[in-house]
């Protein structure tokens, strides 16, 4: 698809976006897991370059969602506070480690990535509905330790965090699900935000991408989340679980080529 005409690639995005959006929005899921992907693999994008722009799109995403979220009160500002705090600092490292990385080295974490955040997916019935373990000091401490951990995830996998900061928001500080995917993704928005920033300033985004990717995956969420009230979650969350896990065995069976995510970088050591 490289080498394929602009036209089709950009409807190739408006088509990622969307998807992206539609199952971001029926799991309870920002849609980079899904996004980077296809990128990587339908457009022919370098794995940095694929990070770089989809969690420039997430900040989109984050937006639109966490104002609907807000507007029905499910957003817990302390809470969101103390993740955001620790994850605009932490997310700059991780994007500047996702340039630095040899591009089989980077999707190789990725399949890792993948294969954890499917593992998160299918505890997380049963941690729904759970009392906070801890009491609410201790809880923003460890939430703020939390928000450390997914800026540099987001920064370096280029994804919004969701995948971690939903159950540890259940599981530490009793949140109802929807209050923490509410607050989880006022959280993208700034995390996002830094992380992209800095992608962009590495030459990591693909601007025309970003614009073709932007209104699909807004239109792709609301959808999702409109058919999540009427389709059950279990079978959604499986079959995402079984596409995810082969994506994340495919991208850990990576072979190391000789070039880095920019043509003109060599690995380190090299």
């Amino acid at each position: 698809m490289t080498g394929g005409p602009p036209h089709e690639k950009n409807l190739l995005c408006i088509g990622i976006g969307l998807t992206a959006g539609v199952f971001g929005g029926l799991i309870g899921l920002g849609g980079g897991i899904i996004m980077v992907p296809l990128l990587a693999g339908l457009v022919g994008m370098a794995q940095c370059r694929a990070h770089g722009t989809s969690l420039a799109v997430l900040i989109f995403t984050g937006l639109s969602g966490a104002v609907t979220y807000g507007l029905h009160g499910q957003v817990n500002w302390p809470a969101a506070l103390a993740l955001a705090l620790p994850a605009v600092l932490t997310a700059p490292a991780g994007a500047r480690l996702a340039d630095r990385l040899p591009d089989w080295k980077l999707k190789r974490a990725f399949g890792v990535f993948l294969i954890l955040c499917c593992l998160l997916l299918l505890f997380k019935p049963l941690v729904s509905g759970l009392p906070g373990l801890i009491d609410s000091r201790a809880a923003l401490a460890a939430l703020a330790a939390t928000g450390a951990l997914t800026g540099f995830l987001s920064g370096l996998m280029g994804v919004g965090g969701g995948t971690i900061m939903v159950p540890a928001m259940i599981l530490l500080a009793g949140f109802s699900q929807h209050t923490a995917q509410g607050t989880a993704l006022m959280v993208m928005v700034p995390a996002g935000a830094v992380g992209a920033f800095t992608h962009w300033r590495l030459g990591n985004v693909d601007h025309i991408s970003l614009l073709c990717l932007a209104p699909g995956i807004v239109a792709g969420a609301y959808i999702g989340g409109s058919a999540a009230q009427i389709i059950p979650d279990d079978p959604l969350r499986w079959l995402f679980v079984a596409v995810a896990t082969y994506m994340g065995w495919r991208y850990l069976r990576a072979i190391k080529p000789d070039n880095t995510c920019d043509t003109g970088k060599q690995e380190p050591g090299r």
